[in-house]
């Protein structure tokens, strides 16, 4: 699984606004809907929301460094898909380092897919982890330019 199957086009937004994780999280899962990563005759936003909030609650997926990885496994679901989102605003988010998230990811997995969960919540995160990428991200003229940086090969590049 590589993030060029994780992030669809569509499913990249900048300047996102929210102010507060559950507009954020409602946001996000409209998103999901609206890029075709979730198809909205199975599963609701609402759904999406409540499976995400229910995560939260054991625990914040605020990584830190400004970085978020909500996450949440759902029944209906096909395969892993991601959403990402620049904040407009840096959110209040609970994070491990107390920093406010303005950089936010939410994976959705299918609700019998732990494996392919967990290998698409850590190439994420080692994809976030990186200070250049977050930076880049930060910066980033679009939302094409996000893709790219989102679904680069890097290990094409790491010569």
């Amino acid at each position: 699984m590589n993030t060029e199957d994780l992030f669809a086009m569509g499913c990249v937004t900048s300047d996102l606004h929210a102010v507060s994780k559950k507009q954020l999280f409602q946001e996000m899962a409209e998103l999901a809907i609206q890029c075709g990563a979730i198809g909205a005759d199975t599963i609701k936003s609402r759904d999406i929301v409540s499976a995400v909030s229910e995560r939260e609650r054991l625990g914040s997926t605020g990584v830190g460094y400004g970085v978020a990885i909500p996450h949440a496994r759902l029944e209906g679901l096909s395969k892993v898909r991601a959403i990402f989102a620049r904040l407009e605003t840096p959110l209040d988010y609970e994070s491990i380092d107390e920093r406010p998230v303005d950089l936010v990811v939410l994976l959705l997995a299918p609700a019998n897919a732990s494996g392919d969960h967990l290998k698409a919540l850590a190439q994420v995160s080692r994809l976030l982890r990186r200070e250049d990428i977050r930076d880049k991200l930060r910066t980033a003229p679009n939302i094409e330019a996000l893709h790219v940086l989102l679904t680069e090969d890097r290990k094409a590049n790491a010569a």
